[in-house]
């Protein structure tokens, strides 16, 4: 049997590393920088977005120093439609940031495949605002083909310091089934970047004599990560 998602996706993970060989290093940089400092990676995202942020966060092999912005108003949990709406709305942002601790040198990764929402685009406002850089995931073919969901804002490409674009197509799908867009290729692409970036990161951060914050897996006997725990359980509000 032939797959057909499997021979575009390959094809597709390849592409985001040849259109990303300028940014990925300096997100990379970003990354080690954080690692080596003992400052907070903060990711957000709404919808599925939400999911490549989540893919940082407390787990196995994973770096520590990663708060994940988690919201249930914003995931399907309390409904897709309500949850597409809250993306949208205007103000939101800065009621999410007030519940979490950012610090002076923390670093933000946003992600949104459209980057045209208020929610995600204003979250990365506010963080440039404050003095923190800003690295976004999101779909250059898509985010430039609308306008932006507020009138006057920016679209995320647009106010991020590093851009990482995870080259879905407009529409997300890279397949064509009985005339319809099948098989979303943004959530693959975009945890295939922050493990690029993150793993990359860790190799420059050890190199430089860090010892590195990673989490061991739980389901290993012998292993536990107490002291990771205790050491950013205050700068990171999910733990």
């Amino acid at each position: 049997m032939r797959h057909s998602y499997q021979s575009e996706i390959l094809k597709l993970l390849d592409l985001v590393v040849k259109v990303n060989k300028t940014s990925l290093p300096k997100a990379v940089q970003l990354f080690a920088n954080a690692i080596m400092e003992n400052k907070i990676v903060h990711t957000f995202g709404t919808g599925h977005s939400h999911i490549i942020g989540l893919e940082l966060f407390a787990r196995a092999g994973g770096l520590a120093n990663v708060n994940a912005m988690l919201d249930s108003s914003l995931i399907a949990i309390e409904g897709a439609r309500r949850s597409a709406k809250m993306e949208r709305i205007s103000g939101l942002a800065s009621v999410i940031w007030e519940q979490h601790t950012i610090n002076e040198g923390d670093i933000f990764l946003i992600i949104s495949n459209s980057g045209r929402n208020a929610l995600p685009n204003e979250m990365a406002l506010l963080a440039k605002n404050a003095g923190h850089k800003v690295i976004a995931i999101t779909s250059i073919e898509q985010s430039k083909k609308y306008p932006s969901r507020i009138k006057g804002l920016p679209k995320l490409y647009e106010i991020a310091d590093i851009v990482l674009d995870n080259c879905a197509p407009t529409g997300d799908g890279i397949l064509t089934v009985g005339g319809k867009l099948v098989g979303a290729a943004s959530t693959l692409t975009g945890c295939f970047l922050v493990n690029q970036v993150s793993t990359d990161a860790m190799i420059i951060a050890e190199s430089n004599g860090c010892i590195l914050p990673i989490y061991s897996s739980q389901n290993i006997d012998g292993h536990n990560n107490e002291d990771l725990y205790a050491k950013f359980e205050n700068r990171i509000k999910h733990l």
